[in-house]
């Protein structure tokens, strides 16, 4: 299990990493592409959950928080000393998602 001033500085990492994939200018080509390839096909449900995820910041903060807490712990040799619902617990404790 990590410390709680691991994961307050996994969360300011997760909240700082969101905004620059959301809304930064330097993933403006990447996104937009990916609109295109959803403009192909509007009908596309796949496609309108790909957009969904790139957009909702509360969605990729929920994403790009669980990524830095799985290199942490398995950085750190801690994933496999815990149970997986500890960890789940953890990533599901990390607020990064709700910055915005």
């Amino acid at each position: 299990m990590i410390q709680l001033t691991e994961l307050a500085l996994l969360d300011l990492a997760g909240c700082r990493a969101t905004q620059p994939v959301v809304h930064g200018t330097i993933l403006d080509p990447a996104r937009d592409r990916v609109h295109q390839w959803h403009e192909a096909r509007l009908d596309s449900v796949a496609r309108e959950v790909v957009i969904t995820l790139i957009s909702c910041v509360y969605c990729m903060g929920w994403w790009i928080s669980g990524a830095l807490l799985a290199v942490h712990l398995l950085v750190t040799s801690q994933f496999h000393a815990t149970p997986l619902l500890v960890h789940g617990l953890e990533w599901f404790a990390s607020p990064a998602r709700l910055c915005s």
